[in-house]
């Protein structure tokens, strides 16, 4: 998704105006909304469109890059979602990668401007919605393609004074009061292939 530049400059030759985005990704949750009756479900549903999004998003990433090697390693492959993945689909890399102190199978991507939420206003009655819920499904994608089976979700934490002084990216919108937490659990398969690697 490009955040601006110049009509058919090679600098956004590839790139999909973020209003057009914007416009399809509230089509497709009003879509699914219509058709639940939980928000919950409503979430999976999100997480299922993205999904297939991150296996293509894999497949043509590993195509440009022209390498026949993979990545093996858990951090390795968290690095390249957060750096590789996030470049390709958002124009940036994730604000920051962090590991759970309190469990070892936990990791936390976070952004502080996801543009999936931007733009989507969550009415009272779903209060609880998690509209980033399509991006942690083509983060499982990614990861379930590359062979690091996972369970990643969307949360939205209130961002705490001096955490992030940057000023948004789309002028004209206020400073935001939440980041996206996409925490990514791995399988005990994963995380036994890892430590033998280790080794």
């Amino acid at each position: 998704v490009g955040r601006g530049g110049a009509r058919g400059s090679s600098a956004t030759e590839g790139y999909v105006s973020l209003s057009a985005f914007a416009y399809l990704y509230s089509e497709l949750v009003q879509y699914h909304q219509s058709r639940v009756a939980s928000i919950s479900e409503l979430e999976r549903r999100l997480e299922s469109a993205g999904y297939g999004v991150g296996l293509k998003v894999l497949e043509l990433l590993a195509y440009r890059a022209r390498e026949s090697k993979r990545e093996t390693r858990l951090m390795n492959i968290l690095q390249f979602v957060s750096s590789s993945v996030w470049k390709a689909l958002f124009g940036k890399a994730a604000d920051s990668l962090e590991r759970s102190i309190d469990h070892a199978d936990e990791f936390m991507i976070v952004d502080y401007e996801p543009v999936t939420s931007t733009y989507v206003s969550v009415p009272a009655d779903l209060g609880q919605l998690s509209a980033d819920a399509y991006v942690s499904g083509i983060i499982a994608g990614v990861l379930e393609g590359a062979g690091f089976t996972a369970r990643v979700t969307a949360h939205s934490v209130r961002v705490e004074e001096g955490e992030y002084a940057k000023a948004p990216s789309t002028p004209g919108l206020p400073a935001r009061k939440d980041k996206a937490v996409f925490l990514v659990k791995f399988s005990r398969e994963v995380l036994a292939r890892d430590a033998a690697l280790e080794r």
